[in-house]
């Protein structure tokens, strides 16, 4: 993982601009902390932190054409560019070794039509010294956060994170996912679009289980492209489960040579945090028992988690409550892993969104309802499981990567009759995926029930946000909330707090364009909740939620919360 900073259409002296560039990327210098470059045109300078995963000798960006003439900053990863170069530029003049040099041999042949040659996750600025030109992109899904803004002067700015651009910026928004900006164009125009978006594109197409897990473990197999030392988050659901299972058939060969020479760390370590006793921990190791892992279970206390919040919300620049619960854990897992040596790690992200695997979607009423659910889902990953996986990770220069989400595979997920998803006739949610790779994992957790990541962790972890959240946020303060944030009002206490704790790190304005808002049952959009009256009286976007939608969803989660050692929510919050 990397940070890019850009400032373009430049309308100000250069000297002090780039002075303030530089100061600028310091404040997302966490998410590479291996390197840092700058170029400075005359109407544009790139500034690039550098997390080194692949080339990690020869990769340093900015990256520049053979003469000079383009520059590029990006942050990500591009998981086809040896396929790219042999097929469609084996004669460019290659100046490094790393997948990211590819955009620019491909952008001297095909402009801005390179953005449909290019499976991975990325951002990224491209200057062309010819034109006078720049181009701008964003990956398909939004792995790869992306910002903009303009300072009083008219300057344009672009980074990775929030925090780099509101300080100069009079308002910040966010670039939005499988878009492009090319300058001569002057507007933001979509190049990601995709007939499965469509119900009729969709049902009545014969199913191919073959297929489905073949296409997930070449993707799989593509996101393990590194030079350095890797793991998998292993939370013991079904998705990261499927992850490390498949990952672990690979380990033992370089995939960058195509599996010529022994890899490297020819180990597989897997992770996964948690409370005392949490669900997670145990079905976890049991994966890593199965698959023969090198498994790390990482304990933190709720204190722990609490101490860190401040810090979460300032590293992830949301105050969405599903997320910040999710992310505090996995911030603090980030840490230890880092601590270890680790730099990048695979992670379950998506597969909810493409297979309709939350709790809720026992309730859609019809396979045309369900398919539009999960497009409404995948098109909004950005601004939640990508923004928390990639932001958690990055906080300490971890990479984190998302198989799930590889653009090849999407297009087999998403092109599955929604018949076939169907939570119904006795089919658990994700029904068709656990059967394709049921062979690999133990019986016990390829069908176990599904767990929001913030749940699973320890069920004592959400109660204990609430009750601080008690104590922090009065009946008053929340009955009028809509006055003191007239934009996305919080309809919770909890809400109300990570509020407070953002509008701390971000000023107001940076609110209203950069975090979504609206009305959530267990990660729903607002449009679900329609599927049930009994939706609307919720207000906690918690997996416990709709645990009557199902009846068998939760009956492990009360015994845990009885057994749980740990000291009950409200004492830990007075406590604090």
């Amino acid at each position: 993982m990397c940070s890019i900073l850009g400032i373009l259409d430049i309308k100000t002296d250069l000297l002090p601009l780039r002075e303030l560039a530089v100061e600028l990327s310091r404040k997302q210098r966490h998410r590479g902390p291996d390197w840092s470059g700058v170029y400075q045109g005359n109407e544009a300078i790139l500034v690039h932190e550098r997390l080194a995963i692949v080339d990690v000798n020869n990769g340093a960006q900015p990256l520049y054409s053979a003469d000079k003439q383009q520059v590029l900053a990006v942050n990500g990863e591009i998981y086809n560019h040896r396929e790219l170069r042999q097929a469609l530029a084996p004669d460019y003049p290659y100046q490094t070794a790393s997948d990211c040099e590819i955009i620019l041999a491909l952008y001297q042949q095909q402009g801005t039509e390179l953005l449909q040659q290019l499976n991975g996750m990325f951002a990224f600025v491209l200057y062309d010294e010819t034109r006078k030109k720049y181009l701008i992109a964003r990956d398909p899904i939004g792995i790869i956060p992306l910002y903009t803004g303009f300072d009083k002067s008219g300057n344009f700015y672009v980074a990775s994170e929030m925090k780099a651009l509101t300080p100069v910026c009079e308002s910040v928004q966010t670039f939005p996912p499988g878009h492009y900006l090319d300058s001569e164009v002057g507007e933001i125009r979509p190049f990601y679009q995709r007939d499965w978006k469509s119900f009729a594109h969709v049902t009545g197409r014969p199913f191919d289980s073959g297929l489905l897990r073949e296409s997930l473990t070449a993707a799989i197999k593509r996101h393990l492209m590194t030079d350095v030392p890797y793991g998998v988050l292993l939370s013991g659901g079904l998705d990261s489960s499927i992850v490390a299972a498949v990952a672990k058939q690979f380990v033992d060969k370089r995939i960058e040579d195509d599996q010529q020479s022994a890899a490297w760390w020819p180990s597989l370590h897997t992770f996964a945090i948690g409370l005392e006793g949490s669900p997670d921990l145990l079905a976890a190791q049991k994966v890593a028992d199965h698959i023969g892992s090198i498994h790390h279970n990482f304990i933190y206390t709720i204190e722990q988690g609490i101490d860190a919040l401040s810090e979460v919300i300032y590293h992830l620049e949301t105050y969405d409550v599903t997320t910040i619960r999710a992310s505090t854990p996995m911030y603090l897992m980030a840490r230890k892993i880092r601590a270890m040596g680790i730099k990048m790690v695979l992670s379950g992200e998506g597969s909810d969104e493409l297979f309709g695997g939350y709790l809720y979607f026992h309730k859609a009423p019809n396979e045309q309802e369900f398919h539009a659910e999960t497009v409404r889902k995948v098109e909004k990953l950005h601004w939640y499981d990508c923004l928390r996986a990639n932001k958690s990770m990055a906080a300490w220069g971890v990479e984190a990567r998302v198989p799930f989400l590889d653009r090849e595979f999407i297009d087999v997920a998403m092109q599955i009759d929604p018949a076939q998803k169907m939570i119904k006739d006795g089919r658990i949610e994700k029904h068709i995926l656990r059967e394709a790779f049921a062979d690999l994992l133990p019986e016990e957790v390829c069908w176990r029930q599904k767990e929001q990541f913030s749940d699973g962790v320890g069920y004592g972890w959400i109660d204990s946000l609430k009750a601080l959240a008690e104590t922090k946020v009065t009946d008053a303060q929340l009955k009028q909330a809509h006055f003191r944030f007239p934009h996305n009002p919080p309809l919770t206490k909890e809400a109300y707090f990570y509020r407070e704790i953002f509008e701390q790190h971000f000023p107001s304005r940076a609110a209203s364009e950069t975090v979504p808002g609206g009305k959530s049952v267990a990660c729903s959009t607002e449009t679900a909740l329609l599927w049930d009256k009994a939706f609307e009286a919720m207000a906690d976007p918690s997996g416990r939620a709709v645990g009557g939608v199902h009846a068998d969803s939760y009956t492990n989660a009360q015994r845990e919360t009885d057994s749980q050692k740990d000291t009950s929510a409200q004492d830990v919050a007075k406590a604090i």
